[in-house]
C-alpha cells in the first residue's frame, strides 16, 4: 500500500465510529474487570472486533476455536473471571462446543458470543454464508443457557445475568447469540446501563442446619473433609475448618490444591484411588464440599460413606446427588465455612480433637499410585522435581497426567494444575495453558501432556509464539494412544488404529518458531525441562516413554 492511500486508511480507523450492540456487549464485559478475549475474527463477527483494543482488550487469536474455548478456560481460573470467546456464526461457533462442553462438566465461567442471521431469516435454509438451522438450540444443548437477543439492550442484559450467575451459581458456559443486523446497528443502550453491577452479598445456609451441622461435627472422632472445585473459593476457610477439626483433606482433581498439599492434613488430589476412598468412607462424619462425587472423578461407581455426611454446595440439586447427605448446607463454600467454624465454638472450649497421623494412609496412596505404572510414575516424579514450586501446570486426558503426575505434583493453591477430570478432553493442554500464561505474567506456566493430546491443539504453538510467551511444553511421548491400546489388549482386540505416525516433535516446534528439545537419556529429563524453563520463550522438550 502506498503511503498516501495507508494514511488515508490510518485517519479512517481512528475516526469515531457509531456504537453498536457489539461495542454495548463489549463495554459491558470489560466493565467487570475483564481484558483479554479469546477467538478468531470473521466475517460476521466484526463489529465484536472493533472495539477492542479502544476499550484495552487484548486479543488472542488462535488458531482454532476449541483452542480459544481452553484458552479461555485456562484465563478464567487465573483471574476469577469469564473466560471470553468470541466466534463467527455457522462453523467458527460450532469448532468451540467441545470447550462448551468441556466448560459445563468441568463448572467453569466461560462467555461465548456469535453473531447469527438477521432478525426475520430464521430457519429460511436459502444458502446465506454460514448458515445454521440453528445455532441457539445447538449450544443451549451443551451449555447452561443460550440466548437469541433481538436487541442491544437484551444482549447487554444477556452479560450481566452471566455475571450474577458466575457470582452466586453454580459457574457454567452461556453463548450469547447476536443477530448480524443487531449486531452491527446502533445501541441505544444508557452508559449507566454498561456499568457492572455490584456484587451481591454471598448466600448463606440456613443458621438451624449450620448449627446441626457443627454439632455432628463437635461429637466426631474421625471426621473427614472432601473438597471439589466448588471449594476453591474458599482455602482459607477450608483450612480452617481442618485446622480446627483435625481432620484430612482429600480432594478431587478439580480441588487440587483447596488445601496446600504440602500441609499435614492433606491427602492430595487423590480421591480417585482406592486407599484414599477408604479414608473418606471409613469418617465418622464426611464433609463433602463443592463437588457431586461422580464416577469420573472417583473412578468408582460411588463413594459408600459408613458414617454420617455433610454437604455444602451453592447448587441445590448438589446436594444429594450420588450421596445423600444428612445435613445440607446451601450457600457459598466461603460463607458457609466462616458460619460452620463460628458454630463449633472457640477452640479452647469445643472438643477439638488431636490431628491423627496420617503416615500410613499416605504410604498405602502413595503404593497405590506406583503399583499402577511405576515407569510412568517414575517419569512424572523427574517433571514434577523440575518444575517450580510456583508454577501453573496444565494437564491434558494423557497417562502421564491422569496415572501419574496429578498425584505426585504436589500444589500450594486451587487452580495449580488445570485439567478436565470429567470431561477428559483431548486437545486441552496446550492453549489452557496458554490462556494461563497471558492471565499470569509472573509465574512459570508448564504444559504435560502426551503426543496423541498435543496433536489434537499442535497448531496452538503458532498462537503462543504470537503472543511472545513464556511457555514450556513437556511432551511425553509413547508412540499413540497408550491407554485405548491396552483397552483394546484387555478385552481381546489386536491394536487397531492407536499405533501413530510421529513428526519430529522438536524440529515441528522449531518451525513454528518455538523452541525444540529432544531428550535422548531419560536422567537428562530434569535439567532439559529447567533448562527450557530458564531460558524463556516457547519451549517443547520431547522425551519418548520407556518400555
Amino acid at each position: 500500500m502506498n503511503q498516501p492511500l495507508l494514511d488515508e486508511t490510518m485517519e479512517q480507523l481512528a475516526a469515531p465510529y457509531a456504537e453498536t450492540a457489539g461495542r454495548a456487549v463489549l463495554e459491558t464485559i470489560r466493565a467487570y474487570g475483564v481484558d483479554t478475549v479469546f477467538g478468531i475474527p470473521g466475517t460476521h463477527n466484526l463489529e465484536l472486533y472493533r472495539p477492542l483494543a479502544d476499550l484495552g482488550f487484548r486479543a488472542v487469536t488462535n488458531r482454532h476455536e476449541q483452542g480459544a474455548g481452553y484458552g479461555a478456560d485456562g484465563w478464567a481460573q487465573q483471574t476469577d473471571l469469564p473466560g471470553i470467546v468470541i466466534t463467527t456464526s455457522g462453523p467458527g461457533l460450532q469448532n468451540a462446543m467441545s470447550a462448551i462442553g468441556t466448560a459445563f462438566c468441568e463448572s467453569r465461567p466461560l462467555i461465548v458470543l456469535s453473531p447469527g442471521v438477521a432478525l426475520g431469516e430464521e430457519f429460511r435454509d436459502v444458502g446465506t454464508l454460514h448458515e445454521t438451522k440453528d445455532a441457539s438450540a445447538m449450544v443451549a444443548a451443551i451449555a447452561e443457557w443460550s440466548r437469541r437477543v433481538t436487541t442491544a439492550a437484551e444482549a447487554v442484559e444477556a452479560v450481566h445475568d452471566a455475571f450474577d450467575l458466575f457470582r452466586t451459581g453454580r459457574p457454567r458456559p452461556v453463548h450469547i447469540e447476536i443477530p448480524l443486523d443487531v449486531l452491527e446497528s446502533a445501541a441505544d443502550v444508557a452508559a449507566e446501563a454498561r456499568a457492572a453491577r455490584p456484587a451481591p452479598v454471598p448466600a448463606r445456609a440456613d443458621a438451624a442446619a449450620v448449627a446441626e451441622a457443627a454439632t455432628l461435627l463437635a461429637g466426631a472422632q474421625s471426621p473427614v473433609i472432601v473438597a471439589g472445585g466448588g471449594s476453591t473459593r474458599a482455602a482459607l476457610q477450608v483450612a480452617a475448618l481442618a485446622e480446627r477439626l483435625g481432620a484430612p483433606v482429600l480432594t478431587t482433581l478439580n480441588g487440587k490444591g483447596v488445601l496446600d498439599e504440602h500441609h499435614p492434613l492433606s491427602l492430595g488430589s487423590n480421591l480417585r484411588l482406592a486407599a484414599a476412598r477408604e479414608v473418606a468412607e471409613r469418617a465418622d462424619v464426611l464433609v463433602v464440599l463443592g463437588s457431586k462425587l461422580g464416577e469420573a472423578e472417583l473412578w468408582a461407581p460411588s463413594l459408600e460413606a459408613r458414617g454420617r455426611v455433610i454437604r455444602v454446595d451453592i447448587a441445590p440439586a448438589q446436594i444429594d446427588k450420588n450421596l445423600t447427605a444428612t445435613v445440607g448446607l446451601l450457600g457459598d463454600c466461603a460463607a458457609v465455612l466462616d458460619d460452620l467454624v463460628a458454630a463449633l465454638g472457640p477452640a479452647d472450649t469445643a472438643s477439638d480433637r488431636q490431628a491423627p497421623d496420617q503416615t500410613a494412609a499416605r504410604a498405602a496412596i502413595a503404593a497405590e499410585v506406583r503399583a499402577t505404572e511405576p515407569a510412568t510414575v517414575d517419569l512424572a516424579e523427574r517433571i514434577a522435581d523440575a518444575i517450580p514450586a510456583d508454577a501453573i501446570v496444565a494437564g491434558d486426558s494423557s497417562q502421564i497426567v491422569y496415572l501419574a503426575l496429578a498425584s505426585v505434583l504436589r500444589r500450594d493453591r486451587p487452580h495449580g494444575l488445570l485439567y478436565t477430570p470429567t470431561y477428559a478432553t483431548l486437545g486441552y493442554g496446550l492453549p489452557a495453558a496458554i490462556g494461563a500464561r497471558v492471565a499470569q505474567g509472573d509465574r512459570p506456566v508448564v504444559a504435560v501432556l502426551g503426543d496423541g493430546a498435543l496433536m489434537f491443539a499442535v497448531n496452538e504453538f503458532a498462537t503462543a509464539v504470537e503472543q511472545r510467551l513464556d511457555l514450556t511444553v513437556v511432551c511425553v511421548d509413547n508412540g499413540g494412544y497408550g491407554e485405548i491400546r491396552q483397552n483394546e489388549v484387555d478385552r481381546g482386540i489386536r491394536p487397531i488404529g492407536v499405533e501413530l505416525v510421529q513428526p519430529d516433535w522438536a524440529a515441528l516446534a522449531t518451525a513454528f518458531g518455538a523452541t525444540g528439545r529432544r531428550v535422548e537419556r531419560f536422567e537428562d529429563l530434569g535439567d532439559a525441562i529447567r533448562e527450557a524453563i530458564a531460558a524463556g520463550g516457547v519451549q517443547l522438550v520431547h522425551v519418548r516413554q520407556p518400555g
